[in-house]
């Protein structure tokens, strides 16, 4: 598998937005921050105050996610917006994409740590996490979100680097 990652280009919108094609994967990815579901091209343009990246094999694009700094030093990044072009889950990808994210979070920006959440009902999401090396962390409250009338809590990872 030979891919790469690259910064995202605003003219990656409409694709990774069309990979998002129904209202209760779109929350489990955006947990809600950009917007009720369906966003606009315009409301995803948030992305371009993070650090965002796409993953493309050749020309096309097979994944995109986001990192922030939670504080205003680069110790800790947080990953964020991680998605992977349905057609293409189950075959590694979203983990060869995340390797390359913390990689580049841990030599070019020089971050110790590296966290992330994600929603327990996402499953998939959090064994593809889990399988790079984020583990597990407790916080002092879980993070609860109502979203389509049930309550989601959100599990903490991290990767201590």
């Amino acid at each position: 598998m030979e891919f790469r990652l690259r910064s995202y280009n605003e003219n990656d919108a409409d694709t990774i937005l069309s990979w998002i094609s129904d209202e209760r994967d779109f929350y489990k990815w955006s947990a809600g921050v950009l917007g009720d579901y369906p966003i606009s091209r315009e409301q995803f343009g948030f992305v371009n105050n993070l650090m965002a990246f796409t993953a493309v094999n050749d020309d096309e694009l097979i994944g995109f996610f986001t990192m922030r700094r939670p504080s205003e030093n680069f110790d800790e990044l947080r990953f964020g917006f991680i998605v992977v072009d349905p057609e293409k889950r189950g075959n590694g990808y979203g983990k060869g994409m995340l390797q390359l994210g913390i990689k580049y979070a841990q030599e070019i920006i020089g971050a110790k740590k590296i966290s992330l959440g994600v929603f327990e009902n996402n499953e998939s999401a959090y064994y593809c996490y889990k399988s790079v090396g984020f583990k597990d962390t407790v916080l002092d409250e879980t993070e609860i979100y109502t979203v389509l009338g049930e309550e989601w809590k959100c599990l903490e990872l991290e990767i201590i680097l």
